[in-house]
């Protein structure tokens, strides 16, 4: 660790510090401390062997970086994902590589994050845990738009709140109450409520361009143009993204103590430890754009061999990419919330699970409906019957499972049955031929047709 790191770290708030709410001086969530649990302390007793002093302080950055983590075991697997790339391995171990990649590369983007909100202060840590939580996922989309593969962008990005929702939050809540069968495990019903809210409210924006064509479809209604249901996607992304801006709001401003993970006593040296800046602002900066180039690499190859992957293991493009990518993807802070579930520690996993599905849902994938707007892309909401009712399902599911403000294993394995049945239902799903890019955005109605009529 330099000197100008282990000073700034002398000179940041403690985590109780002052704060009206009791809330971390660094804006610290709860998606941040489920990050952590992967994380270990780096030994420096080999750094202060080196006898080249200047040396020094580069490699206890480095291994800061690298190493500081559970998941440093993985990080060959980037460097082999770029070989495979570059020595034409094979499309399939291209695939398999990147994705093994980019789980320790998301656990260092949280880690890093975490690093630059201790010198930021809440308000800008807060923010940028609510726009890097899921960079994997947005990049991977982003990436997609640029190939125009927008059912692979709609298929990864319905995967990843369905994951969070069904897979971590159920897999969280058995673990939990196997392991915690003689204690009571309650949790703050008012942070899930809020979450729940912002998700049917989602829902219902990706429900109306479905319902929209069906009703065209059925003659019960007719539309201006053919392009309504696209401009009505943007209208709705539009509302989502206000929604989101004003759910950011209310967590980090007005309603702050609502999203602070509570501790169990005997935590509060170890949290204080975890806040310590081990990097320098300018090091941090620096990682933080060089891993989100690097997850960007990665990002491409998944996109771009995605479909040879999918002939090769004989699955459907829409199985891999609603439920293998998000597995793969996520898996850090998968890891983290289970941790947190068998330690008690219930309101962390929640605002890991609830939180990321509330930020795929309120965010990425409105945002993502705009960028594609900027590029000229005509992606829309319209995420088909099977998905959006899969979506609605499980969030409904969510809602009730968290009604009463305490947990037991039964309700994991109802979550985790759920999840299975939906994985069950896309693994024998095939896509049509032809339209595994179709984006449904238009309407098959005669473009004279003028206003709505009601049938």
């Amino acid at each position: 660790m330099d000197a100008a790191a282990m000073e700034a770290g002398r000179k940041l708030p403690a985590r109780h510090g002052g704060h009206p709410h009791g809330r971390s001086a660094t804006g610290r969530t709860a998606h941040g401390m489920s990050s952590s649990s992967l994380r270990k302390k780096s030994d420096a007793a080999l750094v202060r062997k080196v006898p080249v002093a200047p040396l020094r302080p580069v490699l206890a950055n480095l291994q800061e970086v690298f190493l500081g983590t559970k998941l440093a075991v993985l990080f060959p697997a980037v460097p082999l994902a770029v070989a495979a790339q570059c020595f034409r391995f094979g499309q399939v171990w291209v695939f398999a590589l990147s994705l093994l990649g980019l789980i320790p590369l998301a656990e260092r983007v949280s880690f890093l994050t975490e690093q630059i909100a201790l010198y930021t202060g809440p308000t800008v840590g807060g923010l940028l845990n609510a726009t890097c939580g899921n960079a994997t996922e947005l990049i991977i989309a982003l990436f997609a738009l640029l190939k125009g593969k927008i059912e692979v962008v709609k298929c990864s990005l319905l995967g990843s709140v369905l994951s969070n929702l069904l897979l971590v939050l159920g897999s969280s809540l058995f673990c939990g109450g196997v392991v915690n069968l003689g204690a009571e495990q309650p949790y703050d019903r008012k942070q899930s409520d809020v979450s729940t809210g912002l998700l049917f409210l989602g829902v219902l924006c990706q429900s109306m361009p479905l319902l929209l064509r069906y009703a065209v479809g059925a003659g019960e209604h007719a539309v201006a143009a053919d392009t309504t249901a696209l401009c009505l996607s943007r209208a709705c992304s539009v509302v989502m993204l206000l929604a989101y801006v004003a759910y950011l709001f209310f967590q980090l401003k007005t309603h702050s103590q609502l999203f602070e993970p509570q501790e169990i006593d005997g935590d509060g040296a170890e949290a204080a430890d975890d806040e310590e800046a081990t990097l320098g602002l300018g090091s941090a900066l620096f990682w933080l754009i060089l891993m989100t180039v690097v997850i960007s690499v990665l990002s491409e190859y998944v996109v771009g061999t995605i479909e040879s992957t999918s002939q090769s293991w004989g699955l459907s493009v829409t199985f891999i990419s609603t439920i293998l990518l998000p597995i793969v993807g996520n898996a850090a802070e998968h890891a983290g919330a289970i941790i947190f579930a068998l330690k008690n520690k219930l309101d962390i996993t929640l605002g890991v699970a609830l939180g990321s599905a509330t930020q795929i849902s309120m965010f990425v994938v409105p945002l993502s409906v705009l960028v594609a707007w900027i590029m000229g892309v005509q992606m829309d909401l319209d995420f088909k019957l099977l998905e959006t009712v899969a979506l609605f399902i499980a969030v409904l599911v969510t809602a009730f499972t968290l009604q009463d403000g305490t947990s037991h294993y039964l309700k994991g394995v109802l979550l985790l049955l759920c999840y299975i049945v939906i994985g069950a239902c896309f693994f024998v799903t095939r896509q049509p031929a032809g339209q595994g890019n179709n984006n449904g955005a238009s309407l098959d109605v005669p473009s004279s047709s003028v206003s709505v009529q009601v049938a």
